[in-house]
């Protein structure tokens, strides 16, 4: 169970990083003349990180009955 938790915190820290480094990439390249299919998708996975992201940390975070 630990093992699972570490593999699940270091696959966290990458896309939180992966999903930094998409905003940095798609922040210049909005503003500029590029491929708007390749923006699409850029964008596309940047959403699908941040819904990979949220559910490594529902499944890290302990559920508590209040």
């Amino acid at each position: 169970m630990i093992a699972d938790r570490d593999a699940m915190l270091r696959r966290l820290h990458e896309m939180r990083s992966e999903h930094r480094d998409l905003d940095t990439v798609i922040a210049r390249l909005d503003g500029s003349p590029v491929d708007q299919l390749q923006l699409q998708r850029l964008k596309k996975r940047k959403l699908k990180i941040k819904d990979e992201i949220a559910w490594l940390e529902g499944r890290l975070v302990p559920d508590i009955i209040a």
